[in-house]
């Protein structure tokens, strides 16, 4: 079943420094995945990776195109939905992890990560059990992760990506500031989602970690070496 159907995808920008330079990053983008798939963009710096992953969790608006995902048991076009809408698709079905973790100061980290778990009782619980396999010990449970390391931050930032079950994932270099045995965690967790069916997307800059949990890799091109 596909979960997301990207097609003719443009997407540029407008540098107001340089005179209103119109800079064009994606066109004509097409990509599919399935549900229970792992699709790796892959291309050299300027390819267009992060704003393809940025247009497919609606921070950036698209241009030209649609964006199809699946969302309540229909196909909704995120290229062309109200914030409303984004905001619902977002809640129940696209969960996004971005390289740095980005929260309210002086929330707690296992607050940051339940929040995300939901809102039965066991919410805590589930949590906790994340932050303990990423390795984030149970005294730092309790703490802000402004006070954390970046490894750490990177890890409290994955717990609460993997914590909200969104049956679409979205990753971006998910194990950039980890070591080895924590790479292997996160391998884990992503093939553990793959199992229970979550469509994921991811950048992975690490070929091993890509090799190990990629059914598919979308190669992307600057535009300017396309023409």
């Amino acid at each position: 079943m596909t979960a997301i159907s990207v097609r003719g995808l443009g997407k540029g920008f407008t540098l107001h420094l340089q005179g209103g330079l119109r800079l064009a990053v994606l066109a004509g983008v097409s990509l599919d995945v399935a549900a229970g798939e792992c699709v790796a963009l892959a291309g050299p710096s300027g390819a267009g990776k992060t704003t393809l992953l940025r247009a497919l969790y609606g921070t950036y608006r698209a241009d030209a195109g649609a964006i199809l995902v699946r969302h309540a048991g229909r196909m909704v076009d995120l290229a062309a939905a109200d914030a409303r809408t984004i905001l619902a698709v977002r809640a129940r079905t696209l969960g996004y992890v971005s390289q740095f973790l980005r929260v309210v100061p002086r929330v707690p980290a296992l607050a940051i990560v339940a929040e995300a778990a939901g809102t039965d009782a066991g919410a805590e619980a589930r949590a906790r059990a994340l932050l303990l396999r990423l390795a984030i010990p149970a005294a730092l449970h309790r703490l802000a992760p402004a006070t954390f390391s970046g490894g750490e931050q990177q890890r409290v930032n994955l717990a609460r990506g993997f914590a909200g079950a969104h049956p679409i994932l979205l990753l971006d270099e998910p194990t950039s500031a980890l070591d080895a045995a924590n790479r292997a965690t996160v391998v884990a967790m992503v093939r553990e989602a793959k199992a229970a069916g979550r469509a994921i997307v991811g950048i992975f800059h690490d070929e091993t970690v890509r090799d190990a949990v990629a059914d598919r890799v979308h190669e992307m091109r600057p535009l300017r070496e396309a023409a």
